[in-house]
């Protein structure tokens, strides 16, 4: 069967931990994004300093269990979510396979790019599909090679440098809080770019990772896989949080200010050790799945249905980022802390959790799901959404489904 005839996954077919660990995140997410719109006279990791003792504390939990621990998953996720798109391509030539996961790609990049335009310049969309040009050659690779070219990254990202967002004294630039319309695009054309082309460096060893536990299916049948699993999310989140406290630690006003030199390893430190806690979060919820997956209720499900919709859940984020700290709208970069803006990051992930499983409910997929499907396979998608629009004679209308693969 060619490419374009096998299609996307249906919902009915879909498995709950992807989808669940995409909606949990995307909680991760929000509270990552949004503190870094934050102006005070003296900024470190994204964190104004000298505020309350809650923001101090609001600081350091963002900062040991969120901050270069969420997007690590994302991209496990990702590259997990393409090897199963190759598995669904078995019958396809290489080279109609590489053009599906082009297309792809080329969409991605496409709505990033107008993604970084018009709401959040620090879009991760465009640089997701910048590295699936490049990772279309990957999915032949073999297992080896995947988890060598992990490494490789791996101990690229933990060489010292001074590039680490953990450890910058940087205020948000006019890209991120542009005081008119005309620095927006002009700030944005120069960071944009940027951003894409360089932040695939970051996801190439959560993209290879993924690749090689797609192909075994570990989220999707994660009792095969327990032992794994469960060292995986031990071992990963313990290193994580230690990996963490040297620059949460700082941020949080606790201890002082190293050196330059100091600071060029910590930055390092607290990157490095958040992708293996980001594959130590997938993993746990992996196994939390396991549990709750044959008796979960509309709390799991609305997660999940997160999960199954997070691009549009993602850019949704945005427009709320985008209309909150923007100069010329309501211009409250200056006026919330730390902890208000947690308190609003939360907030608006739980108002993405009800907009999705409403749409769930309704059996609507995320529009912008349904535009990148129909670019990657075309007349193949749209003949499965008019399937899954008739509806069925056995089908219960006030169940959602268990979740779905990528």
């Amino acid at each position: 069967m060619t490419t374009e005839r096998s299609g996307p996954t249906a919902p009915a077919g879909r498995a709950l931990a992807p989808d669940l660990a995409r909606g949990f995140m995307l909680l991760f997410i929000a509270l990552a994004n949004s503190h870094y719109f934050i102006q005070g006279s003296h900024i470190l990791g994204g964190f104004p300093q000298g505020g309350t003792v809650v923001d101090s504390a609001a600081t350091w939990t963002i900062s040991t269990f969120v901050d270069g621990r969420a997007f690590p998953m994302f991209g496990l996720l990702f590259g997990y979510g393409v090897a199963h798109i190759v598995r669904r391509q078995a019958a396809s030539r290489p080279r109609d396979v590489r053009r599906l996961l082009w297309r792809r790609g080329l969409a991605l990049i496409v709505i990033g790019t107008a993604h970084a335009m018009l709401l959040y310049v620090g879009d991760i969309l465009a640089a997701y599909g910048v590295l699936l040009l490049a990772g279309a050659w990957m999915v032949r690779w073999k297992d080896r090679w995947l988890l060598l070219t992990a490494l490789l990254f791996l101990v690229l990202v933990s060489l010292p440098s001074d590039g680490s967002s953990a450890v910058s004294a940087d205020p948000p630039d006019p890209s991120m809080l542009p005081p008119n319309l005309g620095t927006m695009f002009t700030a944005r054309l120069e960071v944009a770019p940027v951003v894409a082309l360089l932040g695939p460096i970051g996801f190439l060893c959560p993209l290879a990772v993924g690749l090689w536990a797609g192909r075994r299916r570990i989220l999707e049948e994660p009792e095969r896989f327990r032992t794994l699993l469960r060292i995986t999310a031990a071992v990963g989140i313990t290193i994580a949080v230690l990996g963490a406290q040297p620059a949460a630690l700082m941020a949080a006003g606790v201890v002082d200010v190293p050196g330059r030199e100091a600071l060029e390893m910590i930055g390092p430190l607290h990157d490095a050790t958040g992708v293996l806690g980001g594959f130590g979060y997938a993993a746990l919820v992996a196994l939390v799945a396991t549990r709750v997956a044959s008796r979960q209720g509309g709390v799991v499900s609305a997660i999940a249905a997160v999960g199954q919709r997070s691009m549009t859940c993602y850019l949704a984020q945005s427009v709320v980022w985008a209309v909150t700290f923007t100069p010329f709208l309501l211009d409250l970069s200056g006026t919330l802390t730390v902890t208000t803006t947690a308190l609003l990051a939360t907030a608006t992930w739980l108002a993405t959790v009800l907009l999705a499983h409403q749409m769930q409910r309704r059996g609507r997929r995320g529009p912008f799901e349904v535009l990148v499907r129909r670019v990657t396979y075309g007349k193949a998608a749209r003949l499965r959404s008019r399937a899954e629009a008739q509806p069925h004679p056995r089908q219960d209308h006030d169940r959602l489904p268990a979740g779905e693969k990528t």
